[in-house]
């Protein structure tokens, strides 16, 4: 899911926090939830928003601990179009396609993102996609962040949807990322063990949480580059097992690693020229759905994330 994006009407609960004591309720929704403050009251006005299980009006003032209940709008029906958008597709038969998608590019449509997304390229350059998804979501088996680049597996009709879904769900699909995160790692290689669930109070962010959905993270270190007094970057792989969203980037700012580049969990700012989370899906292994053969498919750096390493190295003396 993208950062600013609301796709589910589960009921979102919030816990007022001591410093927002004394806001008025619009004001402090409209602040945490992606919506304007004119949506924020006709949700109120409709009920949709409720304070301590109970209708309340946008000028009720809060106390700290309050709980306001969140019931988002459903998402406006669109018909989503085929889009003459370049991709390049490693790899296509019957059943699966294996996209690399760039940066930037978000995968389906939703609220503030209603084209040029890779489902809509996806219906322009392949004929058959499966139907599970929904018609916002052809073919959309599992997602990668608007900022992260890198490998997709695409179902062609519902029999590989099913099989590939359940791979991601039982781990015997692999998803491996190749990251830049800030400071130097103690260790050669961990595992990261901890729940994530939505921030109580920022909808637009996810949060180690106990009571969370479990969330698990194993990394390696590929390469070290210390550039006292400058802040030491390190080079990982990363494999998940399972995938929650911003998984990565939630776990690695938990243990004071934040990605390079990520405007939201870490500092943003960075000197290496790299605009959003240093983040690349750069190897995907999976099962073919009919013939039963084990894949890997592979996606070379970008070029943005093969400077910021050229740099490292010149840096550090490490470059050949």
């Amino acid at each position: 899911m993208s950062e600013n994006t609301v796709d589910t009407l589960d009921t979102i609960e919030l816990t007022v926090p001591d410093q927002a004591a004394g806001q008025r309720l619009d004001a402090y929704a409209a602040s945490v939830l992606p919506f304007s403050r004119n949506a924020v009251q006709r949700l109120i006005d409709s009920g949709d928003i409720t304070l301590n299980d109970r209708e309340t009006v946008g000028k009720r003032k809060l106390r700290s601990g309050d709980i306001i209940s969140v019931t988002p709008p459903p998402p406006a029906v669109t018909e989503t179009l085929p889009q003459d958008i370049p991709i390049e597709i490693v790899y296509q038969d019957a059943d699966i396609a294996v996209i690399n998608k760039p940066k930037g590019m978000v995968v389906h449509p939703a609220a503030g993102n209603p084209d040029g997304t890779l489902v809509n390229a996806l219906l322009y350059h392949i004929k058959d996609l499966s139907g599970i998804g929904g018609e916002l979501r052809p073919g959309i088996v599992h997602r990668i962040d608007r900022m992260t680049s890198g490998l997709l597996v695409i179902a062609k009709n519902d029999a590989a949807h099913a099989s590939l879904s359940e791979q991601l769900k039982t781990h015997s699909a692999a998803r491996v990322y190749f990251a830049l995160a800030e400071g130097n790692f103690k260790e050669d290689s961990g595992s990261i063990r901890e729940p994530i669930a939505r921030a109580k109070n920022d909808r637009k962010r996810m949060a180690v949480d106990p009571e969370g959905r479990s969330a698990v993270t194993h990394w390696q270190v590929l390469e070290r580059f210390r550039l006292y007094p400058e802040q030491d970057i390190t080079l990982l792989k990363v494999r998940l097992e399972t995938g929650r969203t911003h998984q990565i980037r939630v776990h690695m700012a938990y243990i004071k690693h934040p990605l390079v580049g990520d405007e939201v969990y870490g500092r943003g700012k960075n000197k290496l020229g790299i605009e959003g989370q240093a983040l690349h899906a750069g190897e995907l292994r999976l099962t073919h759905p009919s013939t039963g053969e084990l894949m890997t498919f592979y996606a070379p750096l970008p070029d943005e994330l093969e400077n910021a390493l050229r740099i490292l190295r010149k840096k550090t003396g490490c470059d050949a």
